[in-house]
């Protein structure tokens, strides 16, 4: 794609290729942008989770842990940021981690992507790749250089993991912050046909309106465990600064919270340790860790709650396809009828595809014991979701589609039906001193009108 495609960017200024001429020069300074960018967002990723890891010692001093644990420590959590795991010990593998924290890395990375783009004048799409791999390259060596040096007798990140979830983290984020700055989102889709650009807004309001369901089905449990949850705050008794940081992690957990509720409402549930789940025909659960949002976990062996709240949480992900299928028929229209179907469950499949990668990172080990299996099934999740929803979005998408093409047939109403065949012969009058004068708009063509042929008004001398 060129860069005629998009438009340009301001008027008069100067558009240097970055990347596609193969100069030193422009190469030379892609390069430094994207390693000035990736070392900016990681050094402001590192130095504010030092100062809360350095909060928590100050307020909570543990002995033999200094300056330079602190330092250790926070790059652990920077690590777990981007969703590396942690081998601890006595402890064993900690891969459940707070998806919430991957929002710092992922809004610092934007920033560096639109700052790149916007030094060079980037107006091309294929430099908008090249922008994100020279962010996404040093930042990813950095990343394994934090995982190396953060080593220690009491914690160490996998390497392998440090070095690919950043730079998977870094290419999206930086390609889409780049992208951003280079048009607006609007532009860009006007690149895609309608029929793609139709399927991938049907998924966003698919993703949207499961993402709200799981958000209310979240506050709604918490809100009924209002007791437990005053509990374990007893319980744990962290203190100001310590309930400060407790919330955060809260913070941090919830979207992994609201995946869960997700899971939930599609029928799979979750498990919380070995041997147990939480499914909307009932509960099992162990012991758990005390930790405050753990207090909205449903509970009793034949589910809980009112009947028609269950309902409702279960019509939630056919109540999101049919979001998906009306989005689909209105944005791209088609006069065959099984293609907005189609498109509908390319829907769900795209949905369920998502859900299950958001399912595999909501969950994850804590450790090696009871709690080695914690969080939804990625696969379960994903095959229900693109059942659900890809069902209900074909069948929505193809009522919606059958009703719009019907009126397109019968003509809207107040209006005529589309005739087929020649139109007749149409009369106009024109006032000329009282007299009433007939033209033909058909007479140059060659062929007798056949009110002429008949003797009628324009045959008059």
């Amino acid at each position: 794609m060129t860069a005629s495609a998009l438009g340009p960017k301001t008027s008069g200024q100067a558009r240097p290729d970055p990347a596609g001429d193969g100069r030193p020069d422009g190469i030379g300074r892609l390069l430094a942008a994207g390693a000035s960018g990736a070392c900016t967002a990681a050094g402001i990723g590192l130095a504010l989770l030092t100062v809360l890891v350095l909060a928590g010692w100050i307020a909570a001093p543990h002995v033999g842990l200094g300056l330079i644990g602190v330092v250790r420590t926070a790059a652990v959590l920077w690590l777990v940021a981007h969703h590396v795991t942690v081998q601890v010990h006595g402890a064993g593998r900690i891969g459940m981690l707070p998806l919430g924290l991957v929002a710092l890395p992922g809004a610092l990375l934007w920033r560096a992507g639109r700052s790149v783009v916007r030094g060079l004048a980037v107006t091309e799409l294929r430099h908008v790749v090249a922008a994100a791999l020279a962010v996404a390259v040093p930042y990813a060596a950095l990343a394994g250089a934090l995982a190396i040096g953060s080593r220690s007798a009491l914690a160490a990140a996998s390497v392998p993991e440090a070095l690919f979830a950043s730079l998977v983290i870094a290419l999206v984020a930086a390609g889409l912050g780049a992208a951003r700055a280079m048009a607006p989102w609007a532009q860009l889709g006007a690149l895609m046909s309608d029929r793609t650009r139709s399927v991938l807004v049907g998924t966003a309001g698919a993703l949207a309106a499961l993402g709200a369901a799981g958000a209310l089905a979240t506050a709604l449990a918490l809100a009924g465990q209002l007791p437990k949850f005053s509990a374990v705050y007893q319980l744990l008794d962290p203190g100001l600064v310590g309930a400060g940081l407790l919330l955060l992690a809260q913070l941090a957990y919830l979207p992994n919270a609201i995946i869960w509720a997700i899971a939930y409402m599609l029928g799979p549930g979750f498990a919380v340790g070995a041997g147990t789940v939480a499914a909307p025909s009932g509960s099992v659960l162990g012991p758990m860790p005390a930790f405050p949002l753990l207090a909205a976990l449903p509970t009793g062996s034949h589910g809980s709650g009112p009947g028609w709240l269950a309902v409702l949480m279960l019509a939630a992900p056919y109540l999101a396809g049919i979001v998906a299928g009306v989005l689909v028929a209105r944005l791209s229209p088609a006069s065959v009828l099984d293609s907005a179907p189609i498109r509908g469950f390319c829907c769900g499949i795209l949905t369920g595809g998502l859900l299950g990668v958001a399912a595999a990172f909501a969950g994850g080990p804590l450790g090696d014991g009871r709690m080695a299996a914690v969080g939804p099934s990625a696969w379960q999740v994903a095959l229900v979701a693109s059942l659900e929803v890809g069902i209900a979005a074909a069948i929505a998408a193809g009522a919606v589609n059958w009703w719009r093409v019907r009126r397109t047939w019968v003509g809207s109403p107040g209006q005529e039906p589309a005739a087929s065949g020649p139109r007749p012969p149409v009369e106009t009058r024109a006032h000329d001193d009282g007299h009433v004068i007939y033209l033909d708009r058909w007479e140059s063509e060659g062929e007798e009108p056949t009110s002429r042929r008949q003797g009628g008004p324009s045959a008059l001398p």
